[in-house]
């Protein structure tokens, strides 16, 4: 006779549970289903989608972590992971400019430097201002172009991620520094560098060039902001009969008698029971529940042993209807170019030493721009007076963090407003309402350790250090995310195809991304 409590876990019983809904828990998920397995994501918030998160303040749609994305171009790489998704003809997005999508500028000098879409147009534009270096910046380019063809998924091909030491070992300032003799031009080249924290010493070449090849091919903002990614795959998922739930946040493993895990259990108290399970949160956090001995003790000791990347301060201004004519690039600002490279392990006198800022317009109207986001560097321990207060619903801390609290947000919000009015004088004027968000509120609403914005420090010197496989030692859990490999949304988009892989194999998958995509093209 079957009891009602063996009935509710065979009710409960998936062929793959996926651990929180980033866009690497989506995409795997997404995968999954398409393939006929049994899926449930669960997360343990109440917006899905990590760094795909939206929020409204003042009417207005603000992002928390997609600001743009590269390579969407119809028949680039991320246009085509998206189109196998049956998600990419659906997205509503807006092209950059193509002279300039990014603008590099600095206090000391009244130009504005440009990173244009398609390399033959990256090269023009900056020959304007460094005509000697032209030659320079088509080697440059063409390095650029050769290194991320090394890894083959990158370009939807079937193979490995790159894993030769010596290939990855590359440092980034090194190699830009034996090219050009400029240093204003070298400056320029790694200013839009908070894509991957630029280190002097430690940046790989190749994290510069994955970071930035897609969006020099291509460079979009999501108009609506990007919680429309998270919603179509969501969507897909459900296509496929996939499950998602949120305010489940897994805080375990359910064991059976060999000490095999069979399923997963949630501060709510439920359980749930899968074959396979992807982990899409913070690989510590699942080292935790089972214990560094399953993974393995020197896998977790270097695991827990790694630097993360830093958090963000950062400012949300509202503008006046029709007064803030909508500037289509972002803008990376310092205050001198010898603040280029570690930027957030310099004391300043007067910070903020960087900034970008990014516009949004509204899809009816894309003549003036509705709001501005403004972030910059921020280490957690500013911070870390308040860091037991959490404010998420589902926590019992949460609330508010005091007075103390809101007046460093204020202060911290008018230096960087200050900064802001530099280049746009009368911007003030122009200002309906402002809202800031610190470290604490990427802790809380994304789930990033300590609210780091990348995952782990990538470093050039000891580059296997920070090489995560997506399968673990536990045979039946998988990790994706920015984590594991490269992050951004191409980066973890095929960090998710490269953990489904694992699953499935390498070839099948590749194969039938490919076969689909054929067939679509042919249609």
């Amino acid at each position: 006779m079957t009891t009602s409590s063996t009935q509710n876990k065979i009710s409960k019983k998936y062929d793959v549970i996926v651990i929180g809904s980033g866009l690497g828990g989506l995409v795997s998920a997404v995968i999954l289903a398409k393939e006929g397995k049994k899926v449930l994501v669960l997360e343990k918030n109440n917006q899905y989608g990590g760094n795909l998160q939206t929020f409204v303040r003042n009417k207005t749609i603000f992002d928390t972590g997609v600001h743009y994305i590269g390579g969407f171009d119809k028949g680039e790489n991320l246009y085509n992971y998206f189109d196998y998704l049956d998600i990419a003809d659906k997205l509503k997005l807006i092209k950059m400019d193509m002279d300039g999508f990014d603008v590099i500028s600095f206090d000391d000098d009244e130009n504005e430097y440009p990173i244009a879409q398609t390399y033959q147009n990256f090269v023009e534009q900056l020959s304007k201002f460094f005509p000697e270096e032209r030659d320079n910046l088509i080697k440059y380019s063409k390095r650029l172009e050769a290194l991320c063809a090394e890894f083959p998924m990158y370009n939807l091909n079937i193979g490995s991620f790159a894993d030769e030491e010596d290939f990855l070992a590359i440092n980034a300032k090194e190699f830009i520094d034996s090219i050009f003799t400029n240093e204003r031009l070298k400056a320029v080249l790694v200013g839009n560098n908070f894509l991957y924290v630029g280190q002097s010493e430690k940046t790989p070449l190749y994290i510069h060039a994955l970071s930035i090849n897609s969006y020099i091919h291509s460079a979009w903002r999501c108009l609506n902001g990007g919680s429309q990614i998270s919603k179509l795959l969501i969507k897909e998922l459900k296509k496929y009969n996939g499950k998602v739930e949120k305010y489940q946040e897994v805080e375990g493993f359910v064991l059976d008698e060999n000490e095999q895990v069979i399923g997963c259990k949630t501060k709510k108290g439920d359980e749930f029971y899968g074959n396979l399970f992807i982990s899409n949160i913070d690989i510590t956090k699942t080292i935790d529940m089972l214990g560094d001995s399953r993974f393995g003790k020197p896998f977790s000791r270097r695991v827990k042993s790694l630097e993360f990347t830093p958090s963000v301060f950062t400012v949300y201004v509202v503008f006046k209807p029709e007064t803030f004519s909508y500037i289509n690039h972002n803008i990376y600002h310092f205050n001198s170019i010898d603040d280029v490279w570690d930027t957030y392990e310099k004391d300043t006198t007067d910070w903020p030493n960087t900034y970008v800022a990014t516009f949004s317009c509204n899809a009816k109207n894309q003549q003036f721009s509705d709001s501005m986001t403004i972030m910059t560097y921020m280490n957690f321990d500013e911070v870390e007076q308040w860091e037991n207060s959490y404010n998420v619903e589902i926590n019992h801390n949460s609330g508010n963090r005091g007075d103390d609290y809101e007046a460093f947000k204020k202060e911290k919000t008018e230096l960087i407003l200050s900064k802001i009015e530099k280049k746009f004088p009368d911007i003030r004027t122009k200002i309906k309402a402002v809202y800031s968000s610190s470290p604490l509120s990427y802790r809380d609403f994304i789930g990033s350790e300590k609210g780091n914005m990348y995952g782990y420090l990538k470093d050039s010197n000891n580059p296997m250090k920070t090489f995560i496989s997506s399968r673990s030692k536990v045979k039946n859990i998988f990790f994706t995310g920015q984590n594991v490999r490269v992050h951004g949304i191409l980066g973890v988009t095929v960090g998710a195809f490269v953990t489904c892989s694992e699953i499935l194999g390498a070839e099948y998958l590749m194969n039938k991304v490919n076969q689909v995509l054929n067939a679509k093209a042919d249609e």
